[in-house]
């Protein structure tokens, strides 16, 4: 059973960006007139291609002008029987890949791994559930089925935690599991698995010639940063696991698969799927392309027509186009089963362990990445608010706001003593005065490279150097010119808060190097542009929906009536505390004039 779900296609001009990737639907309409066979390597037949339907033009015209509405009203096979077994008064269950968060009593909340009982999925999109005590609606999307149905709930952790069981029973882990039932358990994760990686790289190979190649003879309809923006650099990916694939399947025992060890082919390959942190990063910008470019007829009948000729499933584009997002995120989800179901005995046990832990800091990782990202938009709209700006913009070194506060500043040689408010970035301190009036407004004063200082605590009592004494003071001293800045807290509390913000600020500097994280030219600049055209409107800029929201509506009265943002890389994972930082900045500055 794949770990997708099939829904309800709208009519194409109609049908929402979709968070899911339906798998398992056939293509309907124009199934019958597209018969071309697959070649070797996959590639379609032109020939019998254009000798059943006529050429790619003609296709393409003959679909314009039928005003074609592609979709259907049937449910998926999957979907299907998943009613059936319910029916038949069989259990199924399905694990959370994400969290679902609510503040609706009728919604079944959950968290990343956890397990529900299905007891309804006659709809399409929200299917009804139980956990424990709770039942509700919950979104199809955000769930897998279970591998192995068959495994008796009782002995089901409710967390998949590091690929760890809940042990606070006092009973047997497994009752009358024997090792062959064990071994069989572990068959069905391998067998899941490799199949899935099968499907995946069909879809990325499908994307990159059925979509990607096309677009690219079309000149005139696509320029090549469009490309970029819709496709990322999927095409990467695409080479990368097809690498990894070939790997798996050399390691995958096919007379006996529970005893394939694969545990170290997610570990050789590590380092190479941080390549998904700049897909993930771009999917949101590749939505609101695809959004403004289907609004115009000749591009969602050119994306049909790409659809058809490559003989694709009846998904949209934006369904295509998530699946690398999905996939990286059911990794660990993956391993963590199948750790469950490998003895710590077997050869694979300490590999796949191994390489639960680094999927997780994969997906932990592209997460941060995104977070770092999102943060250049507010930093350029926090630089934009400061008056009397000058020198390069923060974006040039910095990407990370550490810490904000006010400090009392001293300055040789006359020991003056001048209030001010200061902005720990990574890699510099920018210093800023408040307007005499408008305390909501902000003068650009001074940075200091952080780089070449060294953060030095001062006792209370009489400086030597500066010769005044001084309270919750420290300073940052530089040998190479000499160099000393002397700072003072109003309270001991504060000045502990700066010293660590200060550790913290090397500490993310050094990771930054050690991960290779950095901010393209091309998203620096864009971040100012941005800014600089909300800065000069005067007006707040307009928000826009989430990307991953659906635009689908039920008419059923209980049906929750819209899905909630999806969490994509939230694992098994507890939430990070959310920082105030931000905050800080809008009661202290404003970005307003």
């Amino acid at each position: 059973i794949t770990s997708a779900v099939a829904f309800d296609i709208l009519p194409l001009k109609l049908h929402p960006f979709s968070q899911s990737t339906p798998t398992g639907l056939d293509c309907v309409g124009w199934k019958r007139r597209i018969s071309a066979p697959v070649i070797a390597d996959g590639a379609l037949d032109k020939t019998a291609l254009t000798d059943d339907v006529g050429s790619e033009e003609d296709l393409y015209e003959d679909f314009r002008s039928s005003n074609h509405r592609y979709g259907h009203t049937g449910g998926g096979g999957e979907q299907l029987a998943i009613n059936e077994l319910i029916s038949d008064g069989s259990v199924v269950y399905a694990e959370a890949l994400w969290d679902h968060v609510t503040m609706d009593d009728q919604e079944l909340g959950f968290k990343a791994g956890d397990v529900i009982e299905v007891m309804d999925a006659t709809n399409k999109e929200w299917w009804w559930g139980r956990i424990l005590d709770s039942e509700g609606w919950f979104p199809a999307s955000f769930v897998r089925l279970r591998v192995n149905q068959d495994e008796p709930m009782d002995d089901y952790p409710l967390k998949v935690e590091g690929g760890k069981e809940d042990d606070s029973s006092s009973g047997p882990r497994r009752f009358g599991m024997g090792q062959t039932t064990k071994d069989q358990m572990r068959t069905n994760v391998i067998n899941e698995i490799i199949s899935t990686e099968r499907d995946y790289i069909k879809h990325l190979k499908d994307i990159c010639e059925g979509y990607i190649k096309q677009c690219r003879k079309r000149a005139d309809m696509f320029t090549e940063e469009q490309l970029k923006t819709i496709f990322g650099n999927i095409e990467d990916i695409y080479r990368c696991q097809k690498k990894f694939v070939k790997a798996l399947e050399k390691k995958f025992n096919k007379d006996h698969p529970h005893l394939s060890e694969v545990g170290s082919c997610f570990l050789e390959y590590q380092t190479e799927f941080q390549i998904y942190s700049e897909y993930c990063n771009n999917h949101p910008n590749a939505c609101m392309e695809l959004s403004r470019l289907t609004k115009v007829n000749k591009y969602v009948y050119f994306f049909e027509a790409c659809r058809l000729l490559q003989k694709m499933i009846d998904i949209s584009l934006d369904g295509f186009l998530l699946t690398p997002v999905q996939k990286i995120c059911k990794y660990p989800l993956q391993l963590a089963e199948l750790l469950k179901y490998t003895n710590p005995q077997h050869r694979d046990f300490k590999d796949v362990e191994a390489a639960l832990n680094a999927m997780k800091n994969v997906a932990r990782l592209i997460n941060e990445r995104k977070r770092r990202l999102e943060n250049i938009d507010k930093i350029a709209q926090w630089q934009s608010s400061i008056e009397d700006w000058e020198g390069e913009d923060v974006l040039v070194r910095s990407s990370e706001l550490i810490y904000s506060g006010e400090l009392t500043k001293i300055s040789q040689p006359q020991a003056k003593s001048q209030q001010r408010m200061f902005f720990l970035f990574d890699h510099q301190l920018v210093c800023c005065k408040k307007d005499l009036l408008r305390r909501d407004i902000l003068y650009y004063k001074s940075r200091i490279n952080m780089d070449e200082m060294e953060i030095l605590d001062v006792e209370d009592g009489k400086d030597k150097d500066f010769n005044i004494s001084v309270k919750n003071a420290f300073k940052l001293h530089c040998r190479a010119p000499e160099e000393v800045h002397l700072f003072c807290a109003k309270k001991p509390e504060q000045k502990q808060r700066w010293l660590k913000a200060f550790e913290n600020e090397r500490r993310q500097v050094q990771l930054d190097q050690e991960t290779g994280f950095s901010i393209t030219e091309v998203q620096k600049k864009q971040a100012m542009l941005n800014a600089s055209k909300q800065h000069h409107t005067g007006k707040p800029k307009a928000i826009t929906r989430p990307y991953y929201d659906f635009l689908m509506r039920q008419k059923h009265p209980t049906l929750p009536s819209t899905l909630p943002q999806q969490q994509v890389f939230m694992l098994a994972e507890p939430k990070r505390k959310p920082s105030n930082f931000w905050q800080n900045i809008s009661r202290l500055t404003p970005f307003r004039k």
